[in-house]
């Protein structure tokens, strides 16, 4: 293991919970606002996730009153206090960009687990 590895070892997260595309998350993100810092919930639909290591990050989207907004994670990110799978979703697709031009939202099945069967 070089040097880079090494310290790219350290600052990956351990704390959060595995999920897939397709998944329903809420994002818990420390806002700080002047001296005082407030944690906010952020949930939707896991549309990809992209690269690997220290860089790995995904995309959430929600649709807030009518307006689908989407908002890129890095997942070794400070600013990210917890993430909590809220459903977990079955998708054939890696990357969700159609959903983007969708008029209403889709219905995903849920994914059957090992645990639940």
């Amino acid at each position: 293991m070089n040097l880079v590895e090494k310290i790219a070892s350290k600052q990956i997260r351990t704390d959060i919970p595995e999920f897939r595309v397709g998944d329903t998350v809420k994002v818990n993100v420390k806002i700080v606002e002047g001296k005082r810092e407030r944690i906010q919930a952020f949930e939707g639909l896991v549309m990809a996730i992209q690269g690997s290591g220290v860089g790995k990050t995904f995309i959430v989207r929600k649709v807030s009153g009518g307006i689908g907004v989407e908002r890129t994670f890095p997942i070794n990110s400070p600013i990210i206090d917890s993430i909590e799978v809220v459903r977990t979703g079955k998708v054939r697709q890696a990357k969700l960009g159609y959903i983007r031009t969708m008029v209403k939202q889709p219905k995903i099945k849920e994914r059957r687990t090992k645990e639940a069967a």
